[in-house]
């Protein structure tokens, strides 16, 4: 094809920033003129998408956090209405970013543009009449998660399960030695990976309990030892300054490297999230907290149609990793469910089990299939 393709883009998220290269990357090699613009992450940037705002401006969660920001948002969604109804892309992509995304999405196809929604709102854990929108919004649905396709299908949503990238990226076997030699950290130490989160105020509220949990498991085993990574450089200032009254916990607080963090580890305490994620692909047993603003998470609470928040509880159907959240999300049980891995190896050695036959369902290559499934769609209109 000689033409310039033109595709909008939109993901709110660090995680949608990792989904969004992939598929630019993919989609670069079948088109040698195309142009990629709206909004997202350094990791897109890199691979020369034009970003109109910076993506943080988006990254709120709960009910009510966004409420506080409604003005801006709403701005920043009327003007990218505006640039693409009149520079009409080839297609449009939201990544995740549901509440921001999906009403772009509809009022873009309404206007005659094909839309795509990567990585599928969760209709079968709460709020599930939001598939009525879903398929006024969407020509087609991307999904990374096995069981979804069939819930749109039978809601006749064009749909394709495509997996994760980090599935495919991700080694089976992950190379804990390696990972402790670039992070300097003693071989033969028991590591627990404190990760509150990536957000301002994940972090303000998690990462105090984090530390609290953290001397708990150092009394009961002095030999601990902690690696604290912090997501951006925010994230590393406000850390550095929550450690302060903590300077007797021998914890190394790093700049990024998530992933060398967890492969290092021996266990990881983790905010519910994309981190989950990578903590199973990573086959680390791990214990899932989180805490958000009362009225946010009491109003979720009564919608939710599902028994778990975490990745691999869901992929399971069943409590493989241990949830801790609001009033639980305490430093006490925190302590205790991490000391459980280290007094119990048989769970360890179990959820190593679990968590490659969960990776195997997700390795499918990723960013091809779902670049794939978007060369179809515009194809179909040319």
């Amino acid at each position: 094809m000689n033409r310039t393709i033109r595709i909008g883009i939109v993901a709110g998220e660090a995680s949608g920033d990792l989904l969004g290269a992939g598929l630019i990357q993919a989609l670069k090699h079948h088109y040698p003129h195309v142009e990629f613009s709206g909004i997202g992450g350094p990791k897109m940037l890199a691979e020369g998408f034009h970003s109109f705002f910076p993506q943080d401006r988006l990254a709120v969660m709960g009910l009510i956090d966004p409420l506080k920001r409604l003005p801006e948002l709403l701005k920043i969604r009327r003007f990218l209405f505006e640039h693409f109804s009149e520079q009409a892309p080839d297609v449009f992509i939201g990544i995740d970013s549901p509440d921001f995304n999906l009403t772009l999405e509809q009022n873009l196809r309404k206007s005659g543009i094909k839309t795509v929604h990567y990585v599928s709102p969760s209709v079968w854990a709460w709020r599930s009449g939001r598939i009525k929108k879903i398929k006024r919004a969407v020509d087609l649905m991307l999904t990374i998660l096995p069981f979804e396709t069939a819930i749109y299908q039978q809601h006749q949503v064009p749909v394709k399960f495509v997996g994760h990238p980090l599935a495919d990226s991700i080694p089976m076997q992950p190379d804990k030695h390696a990972a402790r030699k670039k992070l300097q950290l003693d071989a033969s130490s028991a590591v627990v990976a404190l990760m509150p989160g990536s957000r301002h105020s994940e972090v303000e509220r998690l990462g105090p309990l984090f530390f609290q949990a953290a001397k708990l498991m150092l009394k009961q085993r002095p030999g601990l030892r902690f690696v604290l990574p912090a997501a951006s450089g925010q994230r590393y200032k406000q850390l550095h300054q929550m450690l302060g009254p903590h300077s007797d916990l021998p914890v190394t607080l790093v700049q990024g490297q998530s992933h060398d963090v967890m492969a290092a580890a021996d266990v990881v305490l983790l905010a519910s999230g994309t981190t989950a994620l990578e903590a199973m692909l990573l086959k680390k047993p791990m214990v899932v907290s989180y805490k958000m603003a009362w009225l946010s998470f009491k109003i979720m609470r009564a919608m939710a149609l599902v028994r778990f928040v975490s990745l691999p509880n869901l992929l399971a159907d069943r409590e493989v990793v241990p949830e801790l959240l609001q009033a639980d999300a305490d430093p006490e049980q925190m302590s205790e469910a991490v000391l459980r891995y280290f007094n119990q190896p048989e769970l360890t050695a179990e959820l190593v089990e679990t968590f490659t036959q969960q990776h195997q369902s997700l390795k499918c290559n990723a960013n091809q299939t779902a670049a794939a499934a978007l060369i179809e769609l515009i194809k179909g209109q040319e």
